[in-house]
């Protein structure tokens, strides 16, 4: 059996990338068709070894950010990064400007050929320095947040270990959990704003040196949006605020009402059940083995490939002291297999994160034997169908995670669906406003997300807690500093994910099937297509959000959450 201590890759340099694109280009110079075919083998290879090698470097470095030799090899993943971008558009460009192009789709399919196009448009050598200046400040944001070191009920806590005591069915203690959260952020503040100033001014710099008005544009593009743009995203942000924000406001209320309070306070927004949270059974070693049994009941692929991440040892799920925070699954494209990283913490966002992350992995397992790396998995809105998906599929075997209190579990997990759409809703337009003002200071751009809280979530209220009053709180989304732009994918994906929990509770069986051949498809189409072919609708038609949101108000009501 493969297991991930036994994986390794060469360290790459300049002149290791130099020499296979160099043997790769004389390959394509023969000019044949078979001599292109042997190339196109080649590159992929390259590029799966590459992508392997920086896995591994990303995962050491999150596992122990304190780490020299990982903060080291994580620095020189990024300039070999940047460097194979150089390579790669090089590449693209070459094979885009061949007279040839019914043969090269014939090869690669129009998807990858329409994804190169994208990608032509978001590199040049001229920004290559600036990519590596861009990595190195978000290792410094992941580096700074995963320092933090907290002391809470006679106990030292990083970021993650402080998620119990933000859901404690204590009000003082969550008040408490909460205030000691933003006093790490207001203590840091001056060089989160610093490190996101030096973001926003690079970003701009390599958007206006590619010839687009501001990064927005350059964003879609390296996110390799190509069946959608802004203004669809706007209009599905309207949607939320129309159909999404009145529900939770209701939801809210008749909480507030619940508990007896007088206000509710944002401290308060976590606890969704008057018993306290639910959480899952046992320690993390307990929940893995409940969640084996779990995954082989929905499905034997999917228990068959969860056996093998636990065996194999590629899941690191336990939270430690430098480790940092959060959560993500990436893939060693060479051997074929997903990592997840996560951070248990005893809460019910332990279960939450693993199905989602499994998700993510049993896609990249399921798609490991497309033909080229680029049909792997999909953009980063289908990628995030899988994951959410697995979460509601799960629904039918979540007594085995969390015993007698896993109806109250589904109860919290719809209404947290709920709130990711509109989370996700007010970081897509505070990052379309701050890239689009991008002289903005810091201060305004505090302003423009506390204006946005008030809109997209009227109910908050922070009372004595200043720093996220004033605005802060966006700078503990990290996607922000890393992918930005990346938010609003869960939105879109919640809206699919929900149609397939629709589909499952009246054919099970069916719409797993549905969902595995949605993981094998990778990325071989893009994400409105992808959705397309599985039988869903798109989040961006009419109706589709009205009506995931009215199945999730139904469940909601039948279980008196909302009136």
């Amino acid at each position: 059996m493969l297991r991930f201590s036994d994986i390794e890759c060469p360290r790459p340099s300049e002149q290791t990338l130099a020499e296979r694109y160099a043997a790769i280009n004389e390959r394509l110079g023969v000019g044949t068709p078979e001599a292109r075919q042997l190339a196109l083998a080649d590159w992929d290879s390259a590029k799966r070894d590459l992508e392997t090698w920086l896995a591994l470097t990303e995962i050491r470095f999150h596992q122990d950010t304190s780490d020299e030799a990982a903060k080291a090899n994580r620095a020189h993943g990024d300039a070999m990064k940047a460097a194979a971008q150089g390579h790669d558009v090089k590449l693209k460009r070459r094979l885009l400007a061949d007279e040839d192009r019914l043969g090269l789709t014939g090869l690669v399919g129009d998807h990858a050929v329409r994804l190169w196009e994208t990608d032509v448009t978001a590199f040049d050598p001229a920004i290559a320095d600036d990519v590596v200046c861009e990595a190195a400040l978000v290792d410094s944001y992941t580096a700074l947040t995963g320092s933090a070191k907290i002391e809470i009920d006679g106990k030292t806590v990083n970021l993650s270990g402080l998620a119990p005591y933000l859901q404690h069915p204590d009000r003082a203690m969550r008040h408490d959990a909460a205030r000691l959260r933003w006093e790490f952020f207001e203590r840091n503040g001056a060089e989160l704003d610093r490190i996101f100033d030096d973001l926003m001014a690079l970003r701009h710099g390599m958007a206006t040196k590619l010839g687009y008005e501001n990064f927005v544009g350059l964003a879609y593009k390296r996110m390799r949006r190509t069946d959608y743009g802004p203004q669809d995203v706007a209009r599905y942000r309207e949607q939320i605020l129309t159909e999404v924000v009145p529900l939770l406001a209701r939801i809210y209320e008749q909480r507030r009402e619940q508990f007896g309070w007088d206000r509710l306070m944002a401290w308060d927004e976590p606890i969704v059940d008057p018993e306290g949270n639910p959480a899952p059974i046992g320690d993390a070693a307990e929940l893995l083995t409940a969640a084996r049994g779990m995954f082989a009941a929905l499905d034997e692929r999917l228990g068959a490939f969860g056996d093998m991440m636990a065996d194999g040892g590629f899941l690191d799920l336990e939270t430690r002291e430098t480790k940092a925070r959060g959560g993500f699954c990436t893939v060693l494209p060479t051997p074929g297999v997903p990592f997840v990283f996560a951070n248990f913490t005893g809460t019910h966002g332990d279960a939450t994160v693993l199905t989602h992350e499994i998700g993510h992995a049993f896609q990249m397992w399921q798609s490991r034997n497309k033909p080229i790396i680029e049909y792997l998995w999909p953009t980063a809105e289908a990628c995030e169908i899988h994951s959410m998906a697995l979460e509601f599929l799960a629904y039918p075997e979540l007594d085995r995670l969390f015993g007698d209190v896993a109806d109250r579990y589904r109860r919290l997990h719809m209404t947290y669906a709920l709130n990711t759409f509109v989370m996700c809703a007010a970081i897509d337009h505070f990052q379309h406003m701050v890239y689009e003002r991008p002289t903005a200071t810091a201060a305004e751009r505090h302003t423009m997300w506390r204006d946005l809280e008030r809109r997209y979530m009227p109910w908050r209220d922070y009372g004595d807690l200043a720093y996220p009053a004033k605005g802060g709180s966006w700078q503990w989304i990290l996607h922000v500093y890393m992918v930005p732009f990346y938010f609003i994918d869960y939105a879109l994906a919640q809206c699919v994910a929900m149609q397939l929990w629709t589909k499952s509770q009246t054919d099970q069986v069916g719409t797993f099937d549905t969902y595995a051949k949605l993981c094998a498809s990778g990325g071989s189409a893009p994400f409105i297509e992808l959705v397309r072919d599985a039988g869903l609708v798109s989040p961006f038609a009419d109706g589709a959000l009205s009506a995931s949101v009215a199945a999730a108000e139904r469940e909601l009501k039948a279980a008196g959450l909302v009136r």
